[in-house]
């Protein structure tokens, strides 16, 4: 009787994995380590804990938390795991991972990669950020880049140019950025050329100030702000 009982809790003591996810991973980009990350975040969002931690996801595996904020990073590069905001109450929002894009993709076929030559140009975007700030963004950073890049349909070279000018202006943080950016789209700026020249007007105007020599970058990855093509 001890022993059916027992059996009865084992069972009880399950977790439901959609069998596409382990039969399809490696077809929507997963490789084996993902894939744990993401059955951890399942299984949090199943037992109602929807934003975990490195901390709480790595729990009782063999990924330190370090790793853990890498593959998490590379979830959301890949569009296959969001961070989204749900309202508590009008003062109050809460963050959670939605893993609704990574079932799109298997379940019906509506991936978000886009050709090969736009994705390395938006990598190239997340390899210019960490740059310029000089550590590995974080996971909000990332889905804000994303957002720029899916929801406010921002050219990935108009976002490395007000990464550029938030440098020139010492202004280096992810909410001046989004400024800049919000300020050309009501400007009705949709180009670099256009930005450029919105740059100029600005920085020889009448309340000019000196501005520290920003040191060089990859000429393979960054452009000559400023300067004409």
């Amino acid at each position: 009787m001890k022993d059916k009982q027992a059996i009865q809790v084992i069972l009880q003591d399950q977790l439901s994995i959609p069998a596409r996810l382990l039969s399809d991973y490696p077809s929507v980009g997963l490789d084996e380590k993902e894939l744990v990350i993401v059955l951890k975040i399942y299984q949090y969002q199943i037992e109602g804990v929807l934003f975990p931690t490195p901390e709480e996801i790595t729990a009782k595996t063999t990924i330190d938390q370090q790793e853990c904020a890498m593959l998490l990073r590379q979830l959301i590069q890949k569009g296959l795991l969001e961070i989204e905001e749900s309202s508590a109450s009008e003062s109050l929002r809460n963050e959670y991972y939605s893993l609704e894009p990574l079932w799109a993709v298997l379940y019906t076929n509506k991936s978000k990669k886009k050709d090969d030559s736009n994705k390395q140009e938006q990598m190239n975007i997340f390899i210019l950020f960490e740059q310029e700030f000089g550590r590995a963004l974080s996971p909000i950073e990332i889905e804000t880049i994303n957002i720029w890049i899916d929801q406010d349909e921002q050219q990935p070279a108009l976002i490395k140019a007000a990464l550029r000018e938030a440098v020139l202006m010492s202004k280096l943080n992810f909410k001046y950025i989004d400024r800049i950016l919000r300020e050309w789209k009501r400007q009705g700026i949709h180009t670099v050329e256009q930005a450029r020249q919105h740059s100029k007007a600005f920085h020889t105007g009448p309340s000019q100030v000196e501005r520290k020599e920003t040191t060089e970058r990859d000429a393979s990855l960054y452009y000559n702000w400023l300067e004409e093509d």
